[in-house]
């Protein structure tokens, strides 16, 4: 072993046990890490922020900002709620909801499909009597199994696709991963439809972690213009479209002269009716009926183009301006810019015009207002942004419009017209001059955490190959794989680099193992597409611990989970990957 190969290893070492100490965040690791490679001049400093510029980055960069871009549409929740009437059993729900996951995840990042359906979940477990545990595990492990069907669904294929590019000239296809992937998917999905039952039973979710998933009903106020379609119709036909979820409690006509209706009254053109629903059912009566959401019913009118407008919850802090005066005594409008859409108070349903309802601390606010002076106007009032639910107010009728963007980036990554790069990078930068994210909503998805892991992490794993440490490893590897026949190594390959990824992270896993398995492919004369298949598979699939994955990590609360549950049901399902994997992998993609 050579100076170069002690300092490499030396490093790398350092930085699986600095990952499994879990003091230091890993993006300082990976930063430490770099630096080191730069002092003991195994990174060139010429070649030591090269890193930050690699494709690599910029596709994961760019999926995650389309990927925050798709979780705004309200389709997806508009199809699992119409499917939930016939999700009468935990099974049924588990295969929906997991099965879900999985088409979502093979096209967007796994983290960010899983998030969206993950408060779904927690509420159709509440409605449907069933504790949320039976539900978000199996979810989380069919978004780690989704993302290995295209080339985007997860960071390892794009990062062993990089190494293939530098071995042959040529990276991976957008769906080279699919043949393998779906096959693993198929399984899979059999497995975790039944499997769930492996879970310790009647482990219920947290209160407190339930409470972050819990949509309030709204109070809300909307004119019914001449051009609605539900001018004539009935009070019932109007709460019908809400499929249960609305309630007319009132309706104001003549001014100031307030009704409460019964479900036969006939509806009037300039009707003011007060609503009480939760968000996404209130979005959806709006857009069928056309109505027009405001603190008066009228729309608003400030000079601002559409796409400089948003819609935002924010919730009244002890501290706020807004304590004990009204929308009309404030002149919100006026003063502020904002229109006051709805309001939300825990454990209280008041029915008085939404324009005179007094705020008190707690309250949740849905308002419309300049994109560009809603930070500052709300840090002003005195008011805390909540996290977008995805609630899809004020968005009009573009939730098919992130959805399409996706679907023409991969697309073109397909059919060869453009890089992959550029085609997330171009989807990226549509979402937000379409208005589908804000500038700061675009900043925000990015995990800036995860893509300064990759950009140091890269130059290092450059490194494994150049001092020749990877051969060493490789070497190694052969000799062990002597007395195996050749699906045996694809076997061995897969099995190392499962089990490193849950002390490591899939990205670091990957930058790690795919230059020892393109080298060990070198020395056993075989061909190096199965290894690097494998590493990407091996990579990805981590369902023993909480740790080793983002999506696993995400739901140990809200699933009330414990270190020891992973495994009970991710222990077999590894054996399953592990055996479909060493099958498929050499049929699609030939050993030699």
């Amino acid at each position: 072993m050579t100076v170069d190969q002690s300092i490499a290893t030396a490093i790398i070492i350092g930085i699986v046990v600095l990952f499994v100490w879990n003091r230091l965040r890993y993006d300082l690791v990976a930063l430490l890490g770099l630096l080191a490679a730069m002092a003991t001049g195994i990174v060139p400093s010429a070649r030591a922020f090269a890193g930050f510029a690699d494709p690599v980055v910029i596709i994961i960069a760019s999926a995650l900002v389309v990927s925050a871009g798709v979780s705004k549409s309200g389709v997806i929740g508009r199809i699992i709620r119409r499917m939930e009437p016939r999700l009468r059993t935990s099974g049924r729900r588990v295969a929906a909801l997991t099965g879900s996951v999985m088409v979502l995840s093979a096209f967007m990042k796994n983290i960010g499909a899983l998030a969206i359906f993950l408060p779904i979940a927690v509420q159709v477990a509440r409605r449907g009597g069933s504790p949320a545990s039976e539900l978000l595990m199996p979810m989380a492990f069919g978004s780690l199994i989704g993302g290995l069907v295209t080339l985007v669904g997860t960071s390892p294929n794009i990062l062993v696709s990089r190494v293939r590019t530098e071995l042959v000239g040529e990276p991976f296809a957008m769906f080279d991963f699919a043949p393998v992937g779906l096959g693993i998917v198929a399984v899979g999905f059999a497995f975790l439809s039944v499997g769930w039952r492996l879970l310790p039973a009647g482990r219920r979710t947290p209160a407190s972690a339930a409470a972050a998933f819990d949509i309030e009903p709204y109070l809300s106020e909307a004119r019914l213009p001449a051009t609605s379609p539900l001018v004539g119709k009935t009070v019932a036909d109007l709460e019908a479209i809400g499929d249960g979820s609305v309630t007319v409690a009132a309706i104001v006509r003549e001014k100031e002269r307030r009704y409460t209706p019964a479900g036969d009254w006939t509806l009037f053109a300039d009707d003011i009716l007060v609503l009480l629903s939760d968000p996404h059912a209130l979005r959806a009566i709006v857009t069928e009926a056309r109505l027009q959401l405001g603190d008066t019913g009228r729309t608003v009118k400030q000079g601002l183009a559409a796409g400089d407008m948003e819609v935002v919850e924010a919730v009244v802090t002890p501290r706020s301006t807004l304590l004990g005066r009204s929308a009309s005594e404030l002149r919100l409008r006026q003063r502020f810019g904002l229109t006051l859409i709805g309001i939300s108070r825990h454990g209280e349903r008041t029915m008085a015009r939404i324009r005179n309802v007094r705020f008190r601390s707690g309250d949740v606010l849905v308002l419309r207002g300049s994109a560009a002076a809603m930070t500052d106007t709300l840090r002003d009032l005195g008011c805390l942004p909540l996290v977008d639910r995805a609630t899809g107010l004020g968005r009009g009728r573009r939730d098919h419009l992130p959805l399409i963007l996706l679907a023409l980036a991969m697309g073109a990554v397909a059919l060869d017209l453009v890089p992959v790069a550029a085609a997330f990078f171009g989807a990226a930068v549509l979402m937000v001059l379409f208005g589908i994210l804000t500038l700061r909503e675009a900043y925000d998805a990015l995990e800036l955490p995860i893509l300064v892991l990759l950009a140091c992490l890269i130059p290092i794993s450059d490194a494994i190959t150049s001092t020749g440490m990877a051969a060493l490893i490789a070497g190694g590897l052969a000799a062990a794989a002597g007395a195996l026949p050749p699906v045996g190594t694809v076997t061995l390959v897969l099995v190392t680099a499962m089990a490193l990824t849950p002390f490591l992270n899939n990205a670091a896993t990957a930058l790690i193992m795919a230059p020892i398995a393109a080298n060990l492919a070198q020395k056993l004369g075989m061909n190096a597409d199965p290894l690097l298949m494998a590493v990407a598979v091996g990579s990805a699939c981590d369902f023993l611990t909480p740790i080793g994955h983002q999506c696993n990590t995400l739901v140990m609360g809200p699933g009330g989970y414990r270190f020891g549950d992973y495994w009970r049901l991710g222990l077999p399902l590894s054996v399953l990957v592990v055996v479909v994997g060493s099958v498929l992998i050499p049929v699609f993609w030939g050993l030699r």
